[in-house]
């Protein structure tokens, strides 16, 4: 993969809030700009990365695989993550997760066929009082999530597409 300019400025934007022996410190916002360009992190990106910050690929991988925020392969159009740890569990959210599989059609960490959502598991999203949560791609968090407020979610989203 090649950065284009535009990455690569950004990139540089990022590397230069840390002294210039620390630049690996920029890797997580490195990866945030190249999935929001791309959709996902590849693996082609992680390798690139890691030329810029003058680290081991191996060490990008590390980053990427270990945060649930980073996509490793495409996603749809909006990426739901539902909280299934204990707290979100003991409230609904494994109930909330196998009601969206049976609503889109799609088992967890599937896409619909249109491409329009991911269905993912997530671990803790820090919000256990408003249980069960879930994450609309990595930015808003939706609470209290019961069978009518998924369904809302899902047809809103939907109607949205077709306008």
């Amino acid at each position: 993969m090649i950065l284009s300019e535009a990455t690569r400025a950004r990139f540089d934007r990022e590397v230069a809030k840390y002294p210039a022996d620390q630049v690996q410190s920029a890797v997580m916002a490195c990866l945030a700009i190249v999935q929001q360009e791309q959709g996902y992190v590849s693996v082609e990106a992680e390798h690139a990365i890691a030329d810029y910050l003058r680290m081991p690929p191996i060490a990008v991988h590390e980053v990427t695989t270990f945060y649930n925020m980073y996509n490793q392969r495409p996603t749809g159009r909006y990426k739901f993550n539902v909280c299934t740890n204990l707290p979100c569990q003991l409230r609904g959210g494994l109930d909330a997760l196998h009601h969206l599989e049976k609503r889109l059609g799609v088992p967890m960490n599937g896409t619909t066929e249109d491409g329009v959502f991911t269905l993912q598991q997530s671990e803790c999203l820090g919000a256990c009082a408003d249980a069960p949560v879930m994450l609309v791609n990595d930015r808003t968090m939706c609470s209290f999530m019961s069978h009518d407020k998924l369904d809302q979610l899902v047809d809103g989203l939907k109607k949205a597409e077709q306008s």
